[in-house]
């Protein structure tokens, strides 16, 4: 069925009805409805307005780009939820307001970034002011939906429009159980409405609309990106009591990790070993310094259970619901895992170790005199480039156009062993040899680095 969109205006609604025009909402939903659930919810929308570092990833130059989005405040002290892209591997926010109220009303707070979550595509922001904030909020329902339900979502209209609140009318089109339950929306869902209120007939907000992140955009939720969801109150409402931190630094998080690369036990697969059933997960690599590999868990090992639970994994995205188990299960708890190795059933005892940090938790350092920023290298990476552990550097994530690194062909992902013969197996000893050269102020410089699996020099001429 199409996506339907009206003003959610309560006079415009009377005005169409009063004209003979049919109300598109009214086989599915009472003018009532939909006027009380817009006088209810419309305070507690609004407009994220933001400004993003976005960097080339063919060219490692910089530039910065307005926007704005939805957000909904889920408490009165001022947490606000948005969509999850407004922080993504190649987009960072460095700006951020939120204009609470509508209209001649409306006021504008500054507003802070807090960590994204890793199991769903929104962002939290703090609304920062100088007196305490009693904020309305939205309110959720954690009741279900069902194929072929209609609700409303409630959201932004364009900015022709002024961004004023407007409600679309939508049908759950499927049900999605794996790797974690979402409803799938028919139609075109408008950008303004993107992590909008999703109210059902009954008048209750259960859960708000979502875009999992595609595989370039950097997000392990990948399975089903394209499509408009609703996230369900289940997913997200953990984070609304217990607001991520501001502090992405290592050891800001406490999740588990098991440091091993799996996929699905497929029919295929099964046949080849002689298994008599599917279901599990395939170990293809054992990750160095992992709990895994302490624990003697081998390539080519099926996992059968993890901590008495069964991984009767079957396709790609049961992988996903797998690390999310790993993850949720605890820093530190030892579990039994069940294999299968060469056919025969085997036990191991694994103590779960916390997860290193990633590239998005990676400290940065910003280079004025090469005019470039880099990076510490993690495990994820270190895998994702395939750098031997003997590989230490710090590895280039964005050049400035017009920069001396720039003018070298210094490009992002080299990574930059050594400056003016200066190692630099970390951003503290890199940092050191960018101090050297202000002090010595050299009029040209080398910079050894690697860039794939070649490594040379890069003649570079610093500007001070």
């Amino acid at each position: 069925m199409k996506t339907r969109h009206f003003s959610a205006w309560p006079a415009m609604l009377l005005l169409a009805a009063a004209a003979g025009s049919p109300a598109p909402a009214q086989e599915d939903f009472a003018l009532s409805t939909i006027n009380s659930a817009y006088e209810r919810l419309s305070p507690s929308l609004c407009t994220v307005l933001f400004t993003q570092e976005v960097t080339d990833a063919r060219t490692g130059e910089t530039r910065r780009r307005d926007g704005s989005s939805l957000g909904l405040v889920v408490r009165p002290d001022g947490l606000v939820v948005t969509h999850g892209h407004l922080i993504l591997d190649s987009a960072e926010p460095v700006e951020v307001r939120v204009r609470l109220g509508q209209g001649s009303s409306a006021k504008e707070y500054p507003a802070q970034v807090l960590q994204k979550p890793d199991d769903i595509n929104l962002a939290f922001l703090r609304v920062q002011s100088d007196t305490p904030l009693d904020l309305p909020v939205v309110r959720f329902s954690k009741s279900p939906l069902v194929l072929g339900e209609p609700v409303a979502v409630f959201g932004l209209s364009g900015e022709t429009l002024d961004l004023e609140p407007g409600v679309l009318v939508a049908r759950v089109s499927a049900i999605l159980e794996e790797p974690r339950k979402t409803y799938a929306l028919d139609g075109n869902i408008r950008f303004g409405y993107v992590t909008g209120p999703v109210m059902n007939t009954r008048g209750e907000i259960v859960g708000v609309v979502g875009f999992d992140l595609g595989r370039a955009e950097g997000g392990e939720l990948h399975t089903r990106s394209g499509h408009p969801l609703v996230y369900q109150t289940e997913l997200f409402e953990g984070h609304i009591a217990e607001p991520p931190s501001v502090d992405v630094s290592p050891g800001a998080r406490e999740d588990a990790w098991l440091g091993v690369f799996t996929q699905p036990l497929k029919t295929d697969y099964a046949e080849y070993w002689k298994l008599e059933d599917t279901g599990g997960l395939l170990v293809s690599t054992v990750l160095p310094d992992s709990p895994a590999l302490s624990a003697g868990i081998q390539s080519g090992d099926i996992i059968k259970s993890f901590d008495g639970k069964p991984t009767q994994a079957r396709q790609d995205r049961d992988v996903l619901a797998f690390t999310q188990l790993v993850r949720d299960t605890g820093v530190g708890r030892t579990v039994t895992v069940e294999l299968l190795r060469a056919g025969q059933p085997l036990s191991v005892e694994v103590t779960l170790s916390q997860l290193p940090a990633t590239a998005q938790e990676a400290g940065e350092y910003d280079d004025a005199v090469l005019g470039l920023a880099v990076r510490e290298i993690t495990r994820d990476v270190r895998i994702l480039l395939n750098l031997a552990e003997d590989v230490q550097g710090v590895i280039v994530r964005r050049v400035r156009p017009g920069s001396p690194a720039q003018a070298a062909k210094i490009r992002p992902g080299i990574v930059i062993l050594a400056v003016a013969d200066q190692p630099t197996t970390s951003l503290e000893e890199y940092e050191k040899a960018i101090e050297t050269l202000r002090e010595r102020k050299p009029s040209e410089v080398s910079v050894f680095a690697r860039a794939g699996a070649q490594t040379g020099f890069f003649r570079v001429q610093p500007r001070y």
